[in-house]
């Protein structure tokens, strides 16, 4: 897999993930207690010993960049990186990236000096464990110049994916971006052999945004200026070259929105998630903080995850997602939360300047009660705070402490809540 140049794509300015974005990019949101968005991607080529790697990204990079350089780091006799491309101005050009396939285009250089035989394209919001070898092994022996990983879909969900027609050699014939709710597709119904049980209910192939292409196929379908694969390279490409459907049968979620990221991250603490993080033989890899175990003291979770270096006093939590050195203190109750946690823990002396000044330490305050709430990494919530429990009304928008985002509470990063707070 040495000859394979692995392409994670960043996104954009995540709007849909606002307020989660404000302050990092996409790839960089903290997701199931501990890992990173990006760490998906990372994990699935590093499972296949695909370790060259770049991920393209231009807004607020900071924080993905710090999370990169303390985690992925090859031994020298590996011959691996991991590494970001954010945009950048050159004699040629001064633009940012226009689209994904206009990010690809304008890191060509770079990307020529691996002198790779193909290229692998990944999104970096997604939930997923995929062979990506098995994915490589069946493009190189279709002969194919491009091959597309593709999923069963519904015809509601089918109306915001690309959706792609094959043949019975699993050749790509036709490929529809995005037809939306009311546009008749029903020629593009998946022949019934090529759906598994896993897949069964889906009757459309959709587009995962997971692309290999061979170098020279590359390099033909970016000498132009288009901009986006989906939305155009992918189409043209389909009348000109041969390119095949690699059909994924396992699970898939693309974590484009808040009400996406809310339910996929509380699914993960069901009796029976669909993604399992606890696979020995395909781990997902995340920074190596060294913090001690979780404590609990008298507290009551169900159906609930608590990250490490967390202190739980007294507590009760259901259904939740408690992050990364979590801080809860005594009769709090937490219900469909997502608490991301912290980046560190407070010291004594900075308890004490927060009493002086009557503000509250990071972490859920005493007797808080915080239910269907994302609470981003080093939030103060004071005691006696009272979270989407008294108004079930979810109108979206900024209030200034907090959004309401796909019906969802979410309080920003670094916010704080003083005692008695009610939202």
């Amino acid at each position: 897999m040495s000859d394979v140049l692995s392409i994670i794509l960043g996104g954009g300015k995540g709007t849909r993930l606002f307020p989660l974005t404000q302050f990092r990019s996409k790839p960089a949101v903290p997701f199931g207690g501990k890992y990173r968005l990006i760490d998906i991607p990372i994990s699935n080529c590093i499972n296949a010993s695909l370790r060259q790697i770049y991920i393209l990204t231009q807004f607020n990079s900071a924080s993905l960049h710090l999370h990169i350089s303390q985690t992925y780091v090859f031994d020298a006799f590996t011959n691996g990186f991991v590494e970001i491309l954010a945009a950048e101005q050159t004699f040629e050009r001064t633009s940012w990236y226009e689209g994904t396939a206009d990010a690809v285009r304008k890191n060509l250089p770079h990307f020529r000096s691996q002198n790779p035989s193909y290229y692998i394209i990944l999104s970096g919001d997604q939930l997923y464990r995929m062979d990506l070898k098995d994915l490589m092994d069946k493009h190189i022996a279709s002969g194919a110049a491009i091959s597309i990983a593709c999923t069963g879909v519904s015809r509601e969900n089918a109306s915001d994916l690309g959706i792609l027609k094959v043949d019975k050699k699993n050749q790509i014939t036709e490929f529809l971006e995005k037809p939306g709710p009311n546009k008749d597709i029903s020629d593009f119904k998946a022949p019934s052999d090529l759906l598994t049980e896993k897949n069964k209910d889906g009757c459309f192939l959709a587009s995962m945004g997971i692309y290999v292409f061979n170098s020279k196929a590359m390099e033909e379908c970016l000498a132009n200026e288009l901009t986006d694969f989906g939305k155009e390279v992918i189409p043209t490409a389909i009348n000109n070259l041969k390119v095949n459907a690699y059909l994924f049968n396992g699970y898939w979620e693309d974590i484009g929105t808040i009400r996406n990221f809310y339910e996929t991250n509380l699914e993960l603490a069901s009796l029976k998630p669909s993604f399992d993080f606890y696979d020995e033989d395909k781990p997902i890899y995340t920074h190596m903080r060294n913090l001690p175990p979780s404590k609990m003291n008298f507290s009551n979770m169900n159906q609930s995850i608590a990250a490490e270096g967390c202190i739980i006093t007294n507590a009760n939590i259901t259904n939740s997602l408690i992050g990364i050195r979590t801080i809860i203190e005594t009769g709090s109750s937490l219900n469909g939360v997502i608490c991301m946690g912290a980046d560190y823990y407070e010291t004594e002396i900075q308890k004490m300047h927060n009493a002086e000044e009557r503000k509250p330490n990071v972490g859920i305050g005493r007797g808080s009660i915080i239910n269907a709430t994302i609470i981003d990494k080093n939030v103060c919530v004071g005691e006696g705070c009272r979270i989407g429990v008294d108004d079930t009304r979810r109108t979206d928008g900024n209030y200034g402490q907090y959004y309401i985002v796909d019906g969802i509470i979410v309080i920003p990063k670094n916010t704080v809540l003083y005692p008695g707070t009610v939202i």
